[in-house]
């Protein structure tokens, strides 16, 4: 009762401070049954009158950050959720900045030990003050020396001390509001708001462990490990725990600096397709992407590399997904409208019950107004975002993976941008989508699925001998049943009796019978 009561508190804190920094007045009045158009205008009265001349992107950041960094989390992970918040919504909440107040050096350090088991000299030569501090982690520069004597920098990324108990302590306030959501406003049960927490929790459960941002790290430079002009830093593995992650120092400009990036000379168009057909790769060629490429996680090395770091979010595709990704861009590049509609039934995502010229119709007044402007005029990530707008019309299910990779897209797309003002985004796509359907859909791809096909049944032919013997047991059990019947002691037959003389009897036998003919094939097996 005490903790529900505390609970309670923090959420009516909560909801207090995004009243006095003006967030309640984003909402639209107009568009609210009475009830609540009257209580968002009771909140309304302590908003700051200074919060008034505030932009949305403002107010938000600042209530959060005054929150505390699950806040700051819960905002950034609501970005990625337009179909929850609402796109307006969204794009405010992905301008929150992840940037806190560092911790003390001597407290990083007496964490690294802990987790390390060794002292602070003994695991690095030099280990200096935070340079960058989020809500989860900081960033410390250290050096260390090889075997050979070579001394190397490194990033050293430290959990804050007690992250853990402060958002779990956090997430009972969202699980409140969320219970709250779902018993008093029924038109937003749709939205699922304790899934919602479900899943921001699990996704902090996995950022908080560092290790398996390492093995993200891994894994993206196996998958990159030819791909020109773009990779990862590499991990130190010995230097890894749970609460540490030592890397590779990224020595370059963040995509963010575009001025010095220019002034260095580097070749800005080639920079901003890089950046475009890197992330289609990912996500097509391998489907497993960076879904948190904005300006800040992206640097330019000094020889042109683009350099991605921070893989605490990452998204992945399935073959299925990377085929419906590919074939409805191509579709758009093609203006084939029906083929973008049939993907969606093929895949599922639009149910059988709706009519597929009709939606083609609604994907082609999507698609033809991009035929009729400038390349440059053109946004694909919009495009992405109309369309699945269009098929809400069409009771289209919520693909929480293709959610988030349309939003990646967004950012993707203003960071290449912002180097490359003019960027044809679908002349740059298209090589990379043309590739993908030329090896998975056309003839090498049907090879491959054939080769694929045909490696299953030799293996199924190789475990034919296995299901015939345990075919043969069955047989062999059923004539035993037959001939010798099952034995059935005398009180469980009384027991039989009696349960016919009530409601429950035919069940019950049929419940018995059953778990007698289990107990057979037990033995059989």
């Amino acid at each position: 009762m005490l903790s529900k009561l505390v609970n309670l508190l923090r959420f009516l804190h909560t909801g207090y401070v995004m009243a006095r920094e003006g967030v309640f007045s984003l909402v639209e009045v107009p568009d609210l049954p009475p009830g609540p158009r009257l209580a968002l205008r009771l909140i309304r009265l302590i908003e700051r009158k200074s919060t008034r001349r505030a932009d949305a992107g403002a107010r938000i950041s600042v209530a959060f950050n005054r929150l505390g960094p699950s806040y700051v989390k819960m905002g950034q992970f609501l970005a990625t959720r337009p179909d929850v918040v609402g796109r307006e919504v969204a794009k405010e909440l992905s301008l929150l900045q992840d940037r806190l107040e560092a911790f003390p050096r001597a407290e990083a350090i007496r964490m690294i030990e802990e987790a390390m088991g060794a002292s602070i000299d003994d695991l690095f030569t030099e280990f200096g003050e935070p340079v960058a501090a989020a809500s989860i982690a900081q960033v410390h520069p250290a050096f260390i020396t090889d075997e050979t004597g070579e001394t190397h920098k490194m990033a050293v990324k430290v959990l804050r001390p007690g992250v853990a108990r402060r958002f779990a302590r956090d997430l009972k306030s969202f699980y409140l509001a969320a219970r709250i959501i779902e018993r008093f406003h029924a038109p937003l049960r749709r939205l699922r708001p304790l899934a919602v927490v479900d899943t921001l929790a699990r996704s902090v459960e996995l950022e908080m462990d560092l290790r398996l941002e390492a093995a993200a790290l891994s894994e993206m430079a196996e998958n990159t490990a030819d791909d020109p002009g773009f990779r990862v830093p590499e991990v130190d593995w010995t230097r890894t725990t749970k609460g540490v992650l030592t890397l590779e120092w990224i020595s370059g400009r963040k995509l963010s600096d575009v001025e010095s990036i220019a002034e260095d000379g580097h070749d800005m168009v080639a920079l901003g397709a890089a950046v475009i057909q890197s992330f289609l790769r990912h996500a097509l060629r391998d489907g497993f992407f960076h879904a948190d490429m904005h300006q800040g996680n992206l640097f330019v090395a000094e020889n042109g590399d683009l350099v991605a770091v921070d893989f605490g979010i990452t998204g992945r595709l399935d073959k299925a997904e990377k085929c419906f990704l590919a074939e409805i861009l191509f579709g758009f590049i093609t203006r084939d409208y029906m083929r973008v509609a049939e993907v969606h039934f093929e895949a599922g995502y639009v149910p059988k019950t709706q009519d597929v010229a009709v939606f083609s119709q609604a994907i082609r007044a999507i698609g033809e107004p991009i035929h009729g402007h400038n390349a440059s005029e053109i946004s694909m990530a919009r495009l992405l975002t109309q369309l699945f707008e269009v098929t809400e019309l069409f009771a289209m299910t919520t693909q929480p993976q293709l959610i988030m990779l349309q939003k990646t897209m967004v950012v993707v797309e203003g960071v290449a941008r912002s180097l490359d003002p003019g960027l044809d985004m679908w002349k740059t796509a298209e090589p990379v989508v043309r590739t993908w359907i030329e090896h998975n859909l056309g003839p090498s791809g049907r090879i491959q699925d054939a080769g694929e096909s045909i490696s299953m049944l030799v293996r199924l032919a190789g475990e034919l001998p296995t299901f015939a013997k345990r075919a043969e047991r069955i047989v062999e059990g059923i004539d035993t049943l037959s001939t010798r019947g099952v034995k059935v002691e005398s009180e469980m037959i009384d027991a039989l009796s009696r349960s016919r003389r009530n409601r429950l009897g035919t069940a019950a036998l049929w419940v018995i019978a059953v778990a007698l003919v289990a107990i057979v094939f037990e033995g059989w097996w």
